[in-house]
């Protein structure tokens, strides 16, 4: 009782020492194998290393990888949230170097058929998150379902990862086609991840980028490249993320990416409405 009360009161001394809330950034991708989950990982480890604390949330349902990647298996996930009526804190998992992350579930599937108890209950949980962390990660499936949708939609920001590959850049159009035609002034950012050199990878990008100006009347920003690394595939095997290893091509790559993400990135302030009363409207009026 005592612990409960103390944690209790850690968290409001949070809210108000921060006022500042979360931000929540959906990493997508219109076809699965293309490095999603790894860049999530990768990247949410070297925000931390640049001072920010984040939690990665496991949606990709079905599929969920993060544990994997991490090679920490999960005491509790998602489900036992919505089924077990647990806390969001007891669910959450904590990898070396201070990363957290909730492992994924079946429980996505169950958020939209709650009743509004049960909604509200999800929507309360996570309002408990927005003052601990400075971002919070949602690793969503490849492509767009009526039910992931709505996560991002309600989303600060996008990142898109595709690959050099046609029907990748196919699929992450269409993806980004359905984002705009539903929410018009949502930033998105693109990754063009493993292209076989540096050239190659920004003529993709820039090309990619014109495409969507020119047919949907809107700008992406370009976030960066990341190059073919044979690296990450025995980062994979060993359940190792890639990032610990600073000599590595890719590592030194995804770091200036994250640089110039924290050099270019908008405040959250100046965003109206927040990603909570945008989640709560979209699932309360389904």
């Amino acid at each position: 009782m005592k612990n409960d009360q103390a944690t209790q009161l850690r968290r409001k001394i949070e809210k108000l020492n921060n006022p500042k809330q979360a931000k929540t950034i959906c990493i997508i991708s219109g076809k699965g194998g293309v490095g999603k989950s790894n860049f999530a990982v990768n990247f949410a480890l070297d925000l931390i290393y640049n001072g920010k604390k984040v939690l990665i949330f496991d949606l990709d349902v079905g599929m969920g990888n993060i544990e994997i990647l991490l090679g920490k298996s999960a005491k509790k996930n998602i489900n036992d949230m919505f089924n077990g009526n647990d806390s969001i804190h007891s669910i959450i998992e904590v990898y070396k170097n201070g990363l957290a992350f909730i492992a994924g579930g079946s429980g996505l599937n169950e958020l939209f058929t709650l009743n509004d108890q049960k909604k509200q209950f999800f929507i309360n949980q996570y309002n408990e998150l927005i003052h601990s962390y400075d971002y919070i990660i949602f690793d969503m499936g490849a492509g767009i379902h009526s039910d992931s949708l709505f996560f991002i939609l309600a989303a600060d920001e996008c990142i898109v990862v595709t690959t050099p590959e046609p029907t990748s850049i196919t699929d992450a159009y269409s993806m980004v086609k359905q984002i705009i035609n539903n929410r018009g002034r949502m930033p998105i950012r693109v990754i063009m991840n493993r292209c076989p050199s540096q050239k190659n990878g920004e003529q993709m990008l820039e090309q990619f980028r014109k495409v969507i100006q020119q047919f949907l009347q809107v700008d992406i920003s370009k976030m960066g490249i990341l190059p073919e690394d044979k690296a990450v595939t025995l980062a994979v095997f060993h359940q190792e993320p890639y990032i610990f290893n600073e000599k590595l091509p890719i590592t030194k790559a995804l770091k200036q990416i994250t640089a110039n993400y924290l050099n270019n990135t908008f405040t959250l302030n100046s965003i109206q409405p927040k990603f909570i009363q945008k989640l709560k409207q979209l699932l309360i009026e389904r």
